[in-house]
């Protein structure tokens, strides 16, 4: 049978050639705008309700895949014309195997956008949350009691977690969260940025007080030590007050360092925050510490919420050892 001697039609005003490139710019395109969201961390750190946050934003979710099959999720998310954003859960429930996420994790990478999303909380916290829900730890002992089961397992835990925190893109601290925070620190830092309409058209800036004899915040961008100031602790009517109380409040702001540390602060703060916009950061938490994190913490994280809000910007203060 002869073959026709016509010419191979092409798209108008391009080659054959030329549709190809044009078909490979257009399939990278879509490739760039795949993410895949790795949910890891300790029990009971609120990965389940980081979960649902995400996926309320669209993400497609997956909870507790055999990490084997994470190569083969992640190209499905990457030829999936439906699938663009996906975010999968991978903890301790994956026992032995968990070894292996590190060499998984630079495959995967190769194939799409990965961020890794480590959630985290102070022991007493976890203890706590364990003791209100109930639930068993998932590598508790049944031979001890609730406290020490979920104390001995959370420091199990801690050991088997320690490499992969170590690939964490962002580690966020949920001791001072309730569920619905937790919801919304995932939005401003996962949800839509600016032009694509939504809550992400500005940066979310929390102002967080904490108290150094319980640690420092594991999510904390910017530290400032304001122990240097006279303790509130020391004078007899202010004791059972927090930084909150108007007396305490001025107490405080009375000490001309006070002033001028606000001042520096503040100057230092403004001129930063739009170099952060303009960089991509959705999220920013700005962490003032005193010794037990009742006075002075709590009035300096006030009043420069105060004064990041007057200028404009998202903002809330956040108390994580001020008593409620």
């Amino acid at each position: 049978m002869a073959r026709s001697s016509k010419p191979i039609r092409n798209a108008p005003g391009g080659s054959a050639s030329d549709e190809g490139h044009a078909l490979k710019k257009v399939a990278a395109k879509h490739a760039d705008a795949k993410e895949l969201v790795i949910l890891t961390g300790t029990s009971g750190s609120g990965k389940a309700s980081a979960l649902k946050a995400f996926e309320d934003l669209g993400y497609y979710a997956v909870d507790n895949l055999p990490l084997e099959l994470l190569p083969d999720f992640a190209s499905l998310v990457q030829l999936s014309p439906e699938m663009h954003r996906a975010v999968l859960v991978v903890d301790v429930r994956e026992g032995p195997a968990l070894d292996r996420l590190p060499a998984i994790l630079l495959k995967v990478k190769k194939m799409l956008h990965t961020t890794v999303v480590f959630l985290d909380a102070t022991d007493a916290i976890l203890v706590r949350r364990y003791s209100e829900t109930r639930r068993p730890h998932p590598l508790s002992r049944t031979d001890l009691s609730q406290v020490e089961m979920v104390s001995g397992s959370i420091t199990s835990e801690r050991q088997m977690l320690d490499e992969v925190r170590n690939l964490a893109d962002f580690i966020i601290d949920t001791s001072a969260f309730n569920v619905h925070e937790l919801r919304a620190h995932v939005q401003a830092r996962f949800g839509p940025k600016n032009g694509d309409g939504g809550f992400g058209n500005q940066m979310l800036i929390s102002c967080l007080s904490f108290g150094f004899k319980n640690g420092v915040p594991l999510d904390a961008d910017l530290v400032f030590d304001v122990r240097f100031l006279p303790n509130p602790h020391f004078v007899p009517e202010f004791r059972k007050l927090t930084g909150k109380n108007p007396k305490v409040a001025k107490y405080v702001r009375d000490f001309p360092q006070t002033t001028e540390f606000l001042t520096k602060v503040t100057e230092m703060m403004l001129f930063l925050l739009p170099h952060y916009v303009k960089e991509g950061k959705s999220y920013l938490t700005i962490a003032f510490g005193c010794t037990g994190g009742q006075h002075r913490s709590v009035m300096m994280a006030e009043e420069m919420a105060k004064r990041l809000g007057k200028a404009g910007y998202r903002v809330k203060a956040v108390h994580r050892d001020m008593p409620r």
